[in-house]
């Protein structure tokens, strides 16, 4: 029996066939006359419509799945950034003009309707659009896998600027409902915590089993949402878990009058899935992250082991058939949990369940920097996790027991390896477990996969040489490009074809076109058609006039003193300065004219992130209320940075700011979509950079600053940022200016901080000794940017040369080299 035995008809292509569908979903799902139903409504019916197109194709890709025996990929991440889910699937399955000629029948805007859907508040950054993008090609190249992690009820939070401000509110994306997810309240794992473990006895009981008791519960409930691919009728399944009560209400309590305490077992056992990314400067903030990260780690592992025994007896193929991928450090505590259970819960020994762990696991990492690897101080977790504490020191000391027969008692050694730190407060080293327990481990650019060999995992490299090894990141061009530029995605149809969003290389095809002054005309108008679109997206939120004439001149990603919006708020200052010496002198300026986007979220916690953030409005507002700049530079922050925003903001930029300090950005994805969008790039040879460069060729991207090996010479000589600043007048007036209050009259001293951090604090990231080349390659830009001809025809080189930066070939590789499975072959 097929599901096509239970499937009504589909409305497939037909529009009055789809009208019918979205009828009957609006009257019969959401219960609503079409003479009353709001947009809201109308966007609901016609969501599970078109939900209803993908639920044949996933459940005859899951038959086809447990049918063929496939190994499967069960991706673990803390973030996964779908963004807005309507108008992707309705690309993915070929609806996109039905729906619409539909919808217009009933008189309703598709345009209008699709704003109406809010993002998925589930990520913050870069980590989580990749594991989508990941998703997205999974499911594309029909790689059998599953995403998990954990559905957040508010997500990290809605970004207000409140007096140039960051301001965090809930993100209420769940308000109205999502008619993308299925609730599966049938699979249900118990979660545990607390309590202590006793020693198994018995003359059966398998090494290394014991029993974990007197714990407190937390159920995990799945939510499932449906990941279409493109061109293809395979499907994958992105599973959350959203955290319940083991019991909903203390009746006891209750009918004795207090009502808070009956309840409150209940909302201390939820707060587990309400907000991504919990502040953690305060111990309940680590420790709930903590809850968080075994929360959605032990649901996922119960989950995909109990999928595997429904095909197998034994566990001998459990190698063969599952592979786990950590997306960085958030998933680890998956290790110490499958331990566990293939221990405590299924009687296996210690070597053959390590054996097996060794070879299900891999690990991305995507941090060089020591500070931003995870660590668990060993109190916490004893007390949180007693159970995986103690796994981890058994793996340790086997680990060590090893290491010593090989190279003997190399004590300094054995401190670097160990993972747990025994330095001041001791802490478990969570990247070290993921390293340990995984049979790859790879970076996410070449750069970045170098640097990890030679710095943070240096000595495990010399050990496990075998297990190293780069994927550079890659992007969707199905979301970043056909989806979020419908103006080049047309222009790039009728001169190449459609082939391009399931293989990216055939932009190659466009080099010869850059010699063509027809298309790049064309290529140009597509470009002022996103200008237009942005423009007219900040002056109705922003009430902000910008010049699409102007240079869009963007730098959109988290705020992050690495990422240094702080270099690009000095270079705009500088430039402010030149406008008003100009106009002071009464001498005619050559300047480009420059509007200045800013976008992206500091961590509640991050006190000199927000601080920037405040900068920045400042800036703004002083230079966007001076008349004697006109139209010659507009500085902008757009709040709430998120995926249907940058769908806006991408295809609109002129030039994308990529300017970390070399050695610090892992790869980035930004700079990706941004040059897939016909950006070009000024940026330092940091992260994915490199490749870039090579790609489109070093004629055509703006390279400033010093390099890794020059960064790392420099801090060794002892960098003096003072005799910088002392030596160089143009940016001690720009930053004397920001420490005297020139863009915070009210409150002179405001900036004090960034002023101290630059020139007396070390400058840690090496903005100022950045600044000279930055400024001087803005000049360059400038100077290209004169010359709209040669300006498009690099443009139309740098989306030419993006074809490798796709995540198909990246997941391809994935495939293929880390997790070794097959593609479900679908009838």
């Amino acid at each position: 029996m097929t599901i096509k035995d239970f499937a009504y008809d589909h409305p497939d292509r037909d529009v009055a066939a789809f009208k019918r569908a979205v009828a009957n979903k609006l009257i019969y799902a959401v219960g609503k006359d079409p003479v009353a139903a709001s947009q809201d409504d109308w966007l609901n019916a016609t969501s599970q419509a078109v939900r209803d197109q993908l639920v044949e194709r996933w459940m005859t890709t899951t038959r086809a799945n447990y049918a063929q025996d496939l190994k499967r990929v069960y991706y673990l991440s803390m973030e996964f950034l779908i963004g807005r889910t309507f108008t992707n699937a309705l690309l993915a399955v070929d609806l996109y003009d039905t729906v619409r000629e539909a919808l217009a029948d009933f008189g309703v805007d598709m345009a209008a309707l699709s704003e109406r859907e809010p993002d998925a508040a589930l990520g913050n950054g870069g980590l989580g659009r990749l594991a989508a993008c990941f998703l997205d090609s999974m499911a594309t190249l029909g790689v059998p896998g599953m995403g998990y992690g954990i559905r957040y009820e508010y997500g990290m939070f809605r970004q207000r600027i409140v007096d140039g401000q960051q301001v965090e509110t809930p993100d209420y994306w769940l308000t109205r409902g999502n008619p993308w997810e299925f609730q599966r309240p049938e699979v249900n794992y118990r979660v545990r915590f607390g309590g202590h473990v006793q020693k198994r006895e018995g003359a059966s009981v398998p090494s290394g089993a014991a029993d974990w008791v007197d714990t407190h519960d937390v159920l995990a409930v799945a939510y499932d949402t449906i990941i279409p691919g493109y061109g293809t009728q395979a499907t994958n399944t992105l599973r959350l878990w959203s955290a319940r009560a083991t019991e909903e209400i203390d009746l006891s309590a209750f009918n004795r009058g207090n009502y808070m305490q009956a309840v409150e077992s209940k909302n201390h056992s939820e707060n587990v899935s309400r907000v991504l990314y919990p502040d953690d400067s305060t111990p309940s903030g680590r420790e709930l992250r903590l809850h968080q990260e075994y929360f959605f780690c032990s649901a996922s592992v119960q989950d995909l082991l109990r999928r595997y025994l429904r095909n197998h007896k034994t566990f001998d193929q459990l190698s063969e058939k599952v592979s786990i991928h950590l997306n960085d450090t958030h998933p680890v505590l998956a290790v110490p949990e499958l331990m566990r259970l293939l221990l405590d819960e299924h009687g296996l020994s210690w070597d053959v369940a390590w054996a097996h762990t060794q070879k299900v696991f891999s690990y991305t990492n995507h941090t060089l920097m020591h500070e931003a690897l995870e660590t668990w101080p060993v109190e916490m977790l004893g007390r949180i996790l007693p159970r995986h504490l103690q796994i981890i020191y058994d793996i340790n000391a086997k680990f060590l027991a090893t290491v010593t027969q090989k190279v003997g008692n190399d004590v300094e050694l054995m401190r670097r390896l160990s993972l747990v730190d025994e330095a001041g407060e001791r802490r478990v080293r969570m990247a070290y477990v993921a390293v340990l327990a995984s049979h790859s481990v790879n970076g996410v650019s070449g750069l970045h996969s170098e640097l990890m060999k030679q710095s943070i995992f240096s000595d495990f490299a010399k050990i496990f040489p075998e297990r190293f090894n780069n994927k550079t990141n890659g992007v969707t061009p199905r979301r970043w490009l056909a989806q979020a530029n419908p103006p080049l995605a047309a222009l790039l149809d009728q001169r190449i074809g459609k082939g391009w969003r399931r293989d990216l290389s055939q932009l190659e095809a466009l080099r010869p076109m850059a010699a063509q002054p027809a298309f790049v005309r064309a290529f140009r108008h597509a470009k002022r058609e996103n200008k237009l679109r942005l423009a007219n997206w900040v002056e109705q939120h922003l009430k902000i006039d910008i010049d699409t004439d102007a240079m869009f001149d963007v730098q959109v990603k988290r705020i992050h003193e690495y990422k240094r919006q702080l270099l690009n708020v000095l270079h705009v200052v500088t430039r402010y300065h030149r406008i008003l010496d100009a106009q002071a002198a009464g001498t005619p300026l050559d300047i480009v004219p420059r509007v200045v986007v800013f976008a992206g979220k500091a961590a509640s916690a991050y006190a000199m992130a927000k601080l920037v953030i405040r900068l920045i409005n400042d800036v703004a507002a002083t230079i966007n209320a001076d008349a004697r700049v006109g139209k010659l530079l507009k500085v902008v922050f757009l709040p709430n940075y998120s995926v249907s925003l940058a769908e806006i903001i991408m295809p609109a930029a002129d030039l994308s700011e990529q300017i970390s300090t070399a050695g610090t950005e892992a790869s980035g994805t930004g700079n990706m979509k941004f040059a897939l969008n016909g950006a070009l790039t000024i940026g330092t040879l940091d992260g994915a950079n490199v490749e870039m460069r090579e790609s489109v060729g070093p004629e055509n991207i703006f390279i400033f600053g010093n390099t890794t090996p020059e960064v790392a010479d420099i801090r060794a000589r002892g960098y003096q940022p003072r005799d910088i600043y002392e030596g160089n007048a143009e940016l001690k007036r720009v930053l004397d200016a920001i420490r005297d209050g020139a863009f915070s009259p009210g409150e002179p001293s405001r900036y004090q901080g960034i002023y101290d951090a630059l020139v007396n604090w070390g400058d840690h990231y090496l903005l100022l000794a950045d600044y000279a080349s930055y400024v001087a390659k803005q000049a360059e830009v400038d100077a290209l940017y004169r010359d709209p001809d040669a300006w498009t025809r690099m443009a139309i080189l740098n989306v030419a040369g993006m074809g490798v930066f796709s995540s198909d070939r990246t997941i391809a590789q994935y495939a293929h080299e880390i997790w070794h499975t097959k593609p479900v072959v679908l009838g």
